[in-house]
């Protein structure tokens, strides 16, 4: 068992032990208390009230002899009287326990602890001092067999008139009244010790087993195991337990994503690095083999260098927009004057490869961010919509803003063949080049993976989807400052 287990078993066993012997204790004492009374059999009902002040009565006012002879003549061998050596008057035997027990009420009842006496202490005229208590009645079973012995007395041995001279066994077919056992208020102790131990090893075995799934799990993915191990939850057990469970699961998904990615970037990288490196290799091999044509494999060693930088730099871009670079500047953005500047550039390019840009609306809002970084967002997803239209198409712009819900809505259509629908949120990747992209449409996979990451610090979202009549629409919603 681990020390977690011990210390929930040993904190709850001590709990419950605590409680069990407060209330074990407290259950005894009254038990203990109520023994002797009940092993006195003293009456307390109104009967014996009024037996009582009739002998105290006959007492103060005739003497010894007058109750002795009162007692004898009117058969009331229930009522006892004690003299101050524990000598009862018609030499009836006595246990120890009931003396002590109706020294004890009397007392009580001296200093006012009980109500109504059940037993009373008087002085006869003689000076000397007498008890007065009766017996209690026989039980129920008792007194039917008293009653059968009446009617059938040659089955029956003469029994005892009171409870307190049942020295001899009960006749044959009479149940004896209970005694009390020494033990028994310790059997509910034992019974509570018993379960406490049982529940508080369930209960610690409860909260540690799954504590020790979760270290076992911390354990395994520290070297690298990121797999789901509590997506049942059947390992854990209970509610919020599950959850963290669920959680860890999450995290390490969360955790496998980001390193297969990273890993993934790294394999990319380094293809699209191998390309123009290779170039550069074979370009300066050849300017060593052929001087003559030294101008030649310059210029290809420059294009190759620009294209290495244009790499490196959407790679950093890319880089400080996942590293949360947004957060540095916050500007107010005048959209329609952003967007006028990028059509401008992208006119031109569109010009150069024999395709147009229509924009449908305007944008006379206000958008918080970096102007830089959304002007180069958009720019990217108008730079793959001409790449991917063919020649003499157009290339629609749609701005729509919305001024209820606060926000700017861009749309760019092109004309080519679109995308795959399983791919649709795969082009959104850093690399990604989907199976029918032609061979000859250059660039690093890199623009819509910076303009996501561009939109979503902006606070908006970006999605594609294929159009009905073909093409490639990709929208973009960005959050705009509300009018005054």
């Amino acid at each position: 068992m681990s020390r977690l287990f011990w210390k929930f078993f040993l904190s709850i066993l001590l709990a419950q032990l605590t409680a069990t012997v407060a209330i074990g204790g407290a259950i005894w004492l009254r038990n203990h208390e109520n023994s002797i009374e009940k092993r006195a059999d003293i009456d307390t009902g109104p009967h014996a009230e009024e037996t009582i002040s009739a002998a105290t009565a006959i007492l103060e006012f005739g003497g010894i002899n007058a109750l002795k002879a009162w007692l004898t003549s009117t058969q009331r061998h229930q009522l006892y009287v004690v003299d101050e050596n524990n000598h009862e008057l018609l030499q009836r035997p006595m246990q120890a326990a009931t003396l002590s027990a109706v020294r004890r009420m009397l007392t009580q009842y001296t200093h006012g602890i009980q109500g109504e006496p059940a037993v009373r202490g008087v002085q006869a005229p003689d000076g000397h001092h007498y008890v007065l208590f009766l017996a209690a009645p026989v039980s129920r079973d008792f007194a039917a067999g008293l009653r059968n012995r009446e009617q059938n007395p040659a089955d029956f041995n003469p029994a005892p008139q009171t409870q307190f001279e049942r020295d001899r066994p009960p006749p044959e077919g009479l149940k004896p009244p209970p005694h009390f056992q020494p033990l028994a208020p310790f059997i509910p102790v034992a019974a509570a010790v018993v379960a406490s131990l049982v529940f508080a090893a369930l209960l610690a075995w409860y909260f540690s087993r799954p504590i020790l799934s979760l270290r076992q799990a911390f354990n395994a993915a520290s070297h690298g195991d990121l797999t789901p191990r509590f997506a049942h939850g059947a390992r854990l057990g209970g509610d919020e337990l599950n959850d963290l469970g669920r959680d860890f699961d999450h995290m390490t998904s969360q955790l496998r994503t980001l390193i297969e990615r990273q890993t993934r970037l790294l394999h990319d990288v380094s293809h699209e690095l191998r390309s123009p490196l290779a170039r550069l290799q074979a370009a300066i091999g050849l300017a060593h083999q052929q001087p003559e044509r030294m101008l030649s494999y310059m210029e290809r060693i420059e294009r190759e260098s620009m294209r290495m930088d244009q790499l490196l730099g959407e790679l950093l871009t890319l880089a400080r927009l996942e590293a949360g670079a947004l957060r540095t500047s916050q500007d107010p953005i005048d959209m329609a004057e952003l967007i006028e500047q990028v059509l401008d550039d992208a006119q031109f390019e569109a010009k150069v490869r024999q395709r147009q840009i229509q924009q449908k609306g305007t944008a006379e809002v206000t958008v918080i961010g970096q102007a830089a970084l959304l002007a180069r967002a958009i720019e990217n997803i108008l730079r793959n919509a001409i790449k991917h239209s063919p020649v003499d198409s157009v290339v629609q712009l749609e701005l729509v803003p919305d001024l209820q819900a606060h926000t700017l809505v861009i749309r760019v259509i092109d004309q080519g063949a679109g995308v795959p629908s399983a791919e649709l949120d795969a082009i959104f990747q850093a690399f990604y080049r989907g199976h029918n992209m032609p061979k000859n449409i250059e660039g690093h996979g890199l623009g819509l993976a910076i303009a996501q990451q561009v939109v979503l610090a902006h606070g908006g979202s970006i999605r594609a989807r294929n159009q009905a009549t073909g093409g490639l629409c990709v929208e973009l919603v960005l959050p705009i400052v509300p009018p005054i």
